[in-house]
């Protein structure tokens, strides 16, 4: 009877802010932004002392788990590689429900360096909605960001654009919101399908970090739109 009840009242399994899947750079720098916006943030990964150590590292607010369990947050960031990010939505399937999804990946062939893994005409984050429960939102962000600036917040002491798309302007300015919130610049770009052009554009500025001619690139630059 008391776990029955705990589920009914939620106190068995509060709710978070954010959830993050993932323990890499990237968890840890959308995290730390998080927090800078007052965020509760909770981390899942497949190593339960990975997650662990990345709560404890980031301090007070920031709780962790496994992927055994379900995410807790109203919004859930994928801070994985793509084929993780695909069976991490399709193994929760109706945990997911309800919930923004933030598709933060960029589908390069890692193997060749030399182009994307999704096919012309379609994006990652349209794979992994296509693979979403019917109510849950995905949204593409933070895919345009490297996770040294998102741990600073800036690139060049400039604040950072964070280019986001999605079909759903309810999730797009949950996301939206965070963004600003954490100190950063959102720029809502239009529908899901701009994740393409996004996802696009991150892999040419991947390319350069890589690029022997551009010392000074070192994971560490920015795109920034000014006028």
């Amino acid at each position: 009877m008391t776990n029955l009840l705990a589920r009914i009242f939620g106190k068995k399994n509060p709710m978070t802010d954010i959830t993050i899947i993932g323990n890499g750079n990237m968890a840890r720098g959308i995290a730390t932004r998080a927090l800078a916006a007052n965020k509760t943030v909770e981390i899942l990964s497949q190593d339960a002392g990975k997650a662990q150590a990345l709560a404890a590292e980031l301090g007070a607010g920031v709780t962790s788990g496994t992927t055994a369990q379900d995410p807790r947050g109203g919004i859930v960031v994928l801070a994985v590689p793509f084929d993780a990010a695909k069976s991490v939505v399709s193994t929760y399937g109706a945990a997911l429900a309800g919930k923004t999804i933030v598709d933060i990946t960029n589908p390069v062939n890692f193997e060749t360096f030399d182009s994307l893994v999704v096919e012309p005409g379609t994006s990652a984050a349209e794979e992994i909605a296509a693979l979403a429960p019917s109510s849950a939102s995905v949204v593409k962000a933070f895919n345009t960001t490297f996770a040294g600036t998102l741990v600073a917040g800036e690139s060049d002491g400039q604040p950072l654009d964070v280019f986001i798309a999605g079909d759903d302007d309810a999730a797009a300015r949950a996301v939206s919101g965070f963004v600003s919130a954490a100190g950063m610049r959102p720029l809502v770009v239009g529908p899901l399908k701009r994740a393409r052009e996004l996802e696009g554009f991150q892999f040419v500025l991947m390319t350069l970090q890589a690029n022997p001619e551009f010392a000074d690139f070192n994971w560490d630059t920015g795109l920034k739109v000014t006028n």
